[in-house]
């Protein structure tokens, strides 16, 4: 490994890892299995004031139950019978263990400001310190950045507009009018949770594709195949989540009973009172047709948290940035950096497999020894 140098608030590292959710901690402990030492070697840095990744974030509703999966982190199962307490109380807890266990040494709360060339290292730097690397994985996900598409009259509404990421329990909507935009598996959750106190109206922009059957290995691999494909070619990468669909559980049956899951087309614009549909659309209202509100969930989604990667112009001219390697984790343009929750591996499931293909691949281009896991 190489030796480390420190002064005037620089120091340098072998790899250094920006994030530490479980993509960014599966990463860390596969890099420790290689041999390098935290905190000498591999540093690891998370913006969040604790362990948890996004979970810390969650809604209290959102427990290990209704949470579509937390899966295990290489080396330490979870093991807990506790599903009913919030996913924000239990999987915080569990990512603490992890990096206590294996002395991931996690620092934090650390903003990455921007990534820079510099030579042929790469400069990482912070609010906390510059850090000179031969090596990156960025693990930094997509719950910095919620997404809310721009619709006109937006800035117009008197009323309160909010995002998934700004949700925190059914009760504050009692009795008013919500208007829930979006059409995945958040927007369900929380349309069920807000509809039992208050008078809801779901708007999609297409229509809602749900799952009667199980969801098979086999549908999940199109899934991530298809989300693969997007990001070789240097497009503009979609979430795994968005092409999958919409289970059906016994909750989206009971929603279904009680007239929730009807959906409307997304209206046009935006007013001081509501929205309003300019034109009828297929199963919409008619032309003309306006809805008083009192409230916008936008359940639009997220993008993923790359700005700080601007300076080293990685994007295409379409917006994507071109991947390759075993897993698409590797950036075509500069293999010294691998993205993880990036197109194909933006989801829990592939977070271990991505952080141990991603950490082979990178110290085989930087000529160190790979993990034998």
């Amino acid at each position: 490994m190489k030796s480390v140098t420190e002064s005037a608030n620089v120091a340098e590292r072998e790899i250094v890892v920006i994030g530490a959710g479980q993509a960014g901690l599966s990463a860390g402990y596969f890099l420790t299995r290689a041999g390098l030492a935290p905190e000498s070697d591999l540093t690891i840095v998370d913006h969040a004031p604790g362990p948890g990744g996004a979970w810390q974030f969650r809604w209290p509703s959102l427990t290990l139950r209704t949470a579509n999966r937390v899966h295990d982190l290489p080396g330490l199962p979870l093991r807990t019978d506790r599903d009913e307490v919030p996913a924000a109380v239990v999987v915080p807890a569990y990512f603490a263990e992890y990096e206590r266990r294996f002395g991931l040494r996690v620092r934090r709360p650390v903003s990455v400001r921007a990534v820079r060339g510099d030579g042929e290292l790469l400069r990482v730097e912070t609010d906390s310190g510059t850090y000179l690397t031969r090596g990156l994985i960025n693990a930094t996900g997509t719950w910095e950045r919620p997404f809310v598409p721009y619709y006109p009259g937006i800035g117009l509404f008197r009323g309160r507009q909010l995002h998934t990421r700004d949700y925190v329990r059914a009760d504050e909507f009692a009795g008013k009018r919500v208007v829930v935009v979006g059409g995945g598996i958040s927007a369900v959750q929380l349309l069920d949770e807000i509809s039992r106190v208050a008078a809801t109206t779901w708007v999609t922009r297409r229509e809602p594709e749900f799952h009667e059957q199980p969801f098979s290995a086999d549908d999940g691999r199109a899934a991530v195949a298809r989300v693969e494909d997007r990001v070789r070619h240097g497009l503009p990468a979609e979430s795994v989540v968005s092409v999958t669909g919409l289970p059906v559980t016994d909750r989206v049956r009971a929603a279904r009973a009680r007239g929730v899951l009807r959906r409307l087309p997304m209206f046009s614009r935006i007013t001081e009172d509501g929205v309003v549909w300019d034109r009828q659309l297929p199963g919409g209202p008619a032309a003309g047709t306006a809805l008083e509100a009192d409230v916008i969930l936008w359940a639009t989604g997220f993008r993923s948290a790359l700005d700080h990667l601007a300076p080293l112009q990685l994007r295409g001219p379409g917006g994507g940035i071109t991947m390759t390697g075993r897993l698409a984790t590797e950036v075509a343009a500069d293999p010294r950096i691998h993205l993880l929750g990036y197109g194909p591996t933006a989801s829990t499931i592939g977070a271990n497999r991505a952080g141990r293909v991603a950490v082979r691949e990178l110290l085989t281009h930087l000529g160190q020894p790979a993990p034998v896991v």
